[in-house]
């Protein structure tokens, strides 16, 4: 599954080369001022919506939702993991995205580091 890594002053997503298939890239990174807000999901495969691009099974998400809703959303969800959603400033962040959405083993630490790094508290 994807990996999160927070730098210095961005966030980078990094997907296995199975993921990179659905969600046509390697990796994202956005800065982390463009971040608005964090929070670790107990159940991230309920915080997607909208139509997809993308791979979806009854224990997976991986791709891109809301194609057709105007809320974009990069996931990299499964079923029985904790999750981060992070929420950003679209123009910010380069334009591509609303939010992040991924299953995440250590999500609650992630997500304060995310918030730490964007000067949020969590």
């Amino acid at each position: 599954m994807a990996v999160m890594k927070v730098q210095r002053d961005s966030l980078t997503v990094e997907f296995s080369s199975r993921e990179s298939v659905w969600v046509r890239r390697r990796s994202v990174t956005v800065p982390l001022a463009a971040v608005r807000e964090v929070e670790r999901v107990e159940r991230p495969l309920r915080a997607t919506r909208g139509g997809r691009k993308g791979y979806q099974s009854f224990f997976t998400k991986v791709g891109v939702w809301g194609v057709f809703t105007g809320t974009r959303q990069l996931v990299s969800a499964r079923r029985g993991e904790p999750g981060v959603r992070v929420l950003l400033d679209r123009s910010a962040a380069g334009g591509e995205f609303d939010e992040i959405v991924v299953s995440l083993g250590d999500a609650s630490q992630l997500a304060r580091d995310i918030a730490r790094g964007a000067g949020r508290a969590t």
